[in-house]
């Protein structure tokens, strides 16, 4: 198991506000003691050849590798055009994402949001057409498009219109390709969802490629049914607070038993940071001891259900 970093609690700064280059962010997270770094489509304030070479050159100058790109297309939008604007964009950031990351890396593909008036039907029709006429551009630079369960990009007005479980599955189980598509696994998004996120990562973890570390809290006094709304989703609750992973809500336990049963040894980033860079550091420290023990210590990247569908397709 390899492990990246993401700075969730820089994504103001670098991503709306701009005041925090990503290459403070490379020079940061040397203290770390990672892998590699977990990139957000943000951080690339320009997508010129010479920048993209740049970073390039900063990300393996300081020792890291680049496995995992944060894109958020917005498949679900009613218009028609503007689909076909995300689409272009993602294809943009996939080709970014290889040349970055190489050969395996990943790129995030989201549904989109969940725009008023959009039927279920129609977005989880748009999402999977979507998603699909990518995959000959993911198999040709030979990289995956991972869909996260999501609850709402930064920039986005709307949350993500696949949070409940069962539509998100309808979208996955509708692509069949394992070979160059599968799930990226966020924990705390299944806690936004209104379900458990150990038993969300049983039901998906035939499919899993990735995964976002990250831990929620509750504030005292407050419980999860009390955050539910009328759909059963919980969202973006200040009562609902990030912190050191490890330490809040998930059971990181049944998580990594559920993973290593199911033969992930692939890469897990942090996605922390919120209070500051020593909590950061801290969920640093947790999966690397994690990875002593659930993970006998390995530094490889092996997806066994990935790996079969690789042999299954190479015949």
């Amino acid at each position: 198991m390899r492990i990246a970093a993401f700075p969730k609690g820089y994504l103001e700064a670098m991503v709306l506000r701009r005041t925090k280059s990503v290459y403070e962010w490379i020079d940061e997270a040397r203290a770390l003691g990672v892998d590699g770094l977990e990139l957000h489509s943000g951080f690339l304030w320009s997508t010129e050849p010479g920048e993209i070479a740049r970073l390039d050159d900063a990300i393996r100058a300081a020792g890291f590798e680049m496995p995992m790109m944060c894109a958020s297309p917005d498949f679900t939008h009613p218009d028609a055009d503007e689909r076909a604007r995300e689409h272009d964009r993602q294809a943009e950031l996939m080709r970014i994402t290889a040349e970055l990351g190489g050969p395996g890396a990943t790129c995030r593909v989201l549904s989109g949001q969940a725009h008023p008036g959009v039927a279920v039907d129609d977005g989880v029709a748009w999402a999977v057409e979507a998603i699909t006429s990518l995959l000959p551009l993911a198999a040709e630079l030979g990289i995956l498009l991972a869909i996260e369960n999501h609850y709402k990009a930064s920039t986005w007005q709307y949350p993500e219109f696949a949070q409940r479980p069962e539509v998100f599955r309808r979208i996955v189980d509708a692509i069949d390709d394992r070979v160059h598509f599968g799930v990226q696994f966020d924990p705390s998004n299944a806690i936004t969802a209104g379900v458990d996120s150990a038993d969300f990562l049983a039901s998906v973890v035939d499919r899993v490629v990735t995964m976002q570390a990250s831990d929620r809290f509750l504030e005292a006094g407050t419980t999860l049914d009390d955050l539910r709304l009328a759909d059963g989703t919980i969202g973006y609750s200040p009562a609902l607070a990030h912190g050191v992973i490890g330490q809040g809500l998930n059971d990181y336990d049944r998580i990594f038993t559920t993973l290593t049963g199911a033969g992930y040894d692939g890469w897990i980033s942090i996605e922390d940071g919120v209070n500051g860079f020593d909590e950061l550091a801290a969920s640093a420290e947790f999966l690397i001891e994690a990875r002593d023990r659930w993970f006998g210590g390995s530094h490889d990247v092996r997806v066994a259900s990935l790996e079969a569908a690789r042999a299954a397709a190479a015949g």
